[in-house]
């Protein structure tokens, strides 16, 4: 059983069962918040975590179950209102997470859906979170990045960037299919972005600020110009096709 304070200054605390280190993550931990950023926060468990034990606390919002999130390495979590303000609980499988941490190492990842991402997340993204979070309670690593991740990532990331905007001009350039190939540069420019910032041996957690990061923040200029010519759209897959590969190839010197 663990403490996890849920507020810092006066901590407000509540104990769960079956929990080990708990963690205060996000952007108030990285020192990027803003005065309406929300409250980041993770239970780790092992073998058992009832989301009923923090559900009966009796804040006001919504608890999922295990795995409600989709599954996968982000496996659920609550989105809670506590003294006025705005907290996201994460639920971390201490299993998965040792997993991850040791697949990181050899320079192995997988990347999975999930709401509210353009590119999808990296495996290794609970890994990252280990490395910018302050730990409450507990013995949490805080791993870096790891030299072969730095080789394996970003080759993967800027390929899955490069056939996206390679099925959008083969499908929908000559229809005049705006908001298509907008949304395939969208998404090419966030999964760029994690090329980069890994190129970097840089961490993500999500993809708030990830374009700022890797300097393709630009990319608004290309999507904001589209137009229904397949001109216009084949010369904007182009201009982004570039700006990834100069921002990966200054990444890597």
């Amino acid at each position: 059983m663990i403490r996890i304070s849920l507020t810092m200054s006066p901590p407000a605390s509540q104990t769960f069962p079956g929990c080990q280190p708990s963690r205060w993550g996000g952007s108030r931990a990285s020192g990027t918040h803003t005065p309406a950023s929300d409250w980041d926060f993770a239970l780790y468990y092992r073998d058992r975590f009832d989301p009923e034990d923090l559900r009966s606390v009796g804040w006001e919002g919504t608890v999922s179950e295990i795995g409600g999130w989709g599954g996968g390495v982000f496996n659920g979590g609550a989105w809670l209102e506590i003294d006025g303000r705005h907290v996201d609980v994460h639920y971390r499988d201490l299993g998965v997470v040792e997993h991850q941490l040791a697949e990181t190492q050899h320079g192995r990842f997988h990347i999975e859906p999930l709401m509210f991402h353009l590119a999808g997340i990296p495996s290794y993204l609970i890994v990252a979170e280990l490395a910018i979070s302050r730990v409450l309670q507990g013995d949490m690593p805080h791993p870096e990045f790891p030299p072969m991740l730095r080789e394996s990532a970003p080759p993967l990331w800027i390929d899955r960037a490069r056939m996206t905007l390679h099925y959008a001009r083969n499908a929908y350039v000559e229809g005049g299919k705006v908001t298509e190939v907008a949304g395939a540069i969208a998404a090419s420019a966030a999964m760029a972005a994690h090329a980069v910032l890994a190129a970097r041996g840089e961490w993500v957690t999500n993809e708030k600020r990830v374009l700022e990061r890797a300097g393709l923040r630009a990319i608004d200029e290309t999507i904001t110009e589209l137009r229904a010519e397949p001109s216009i759209l084949r010369n904007a897959i182009d201009r982004a096709n570039h700006r990834f590969d100069e921002a990966l190839s200054e990444a890597r010197r």
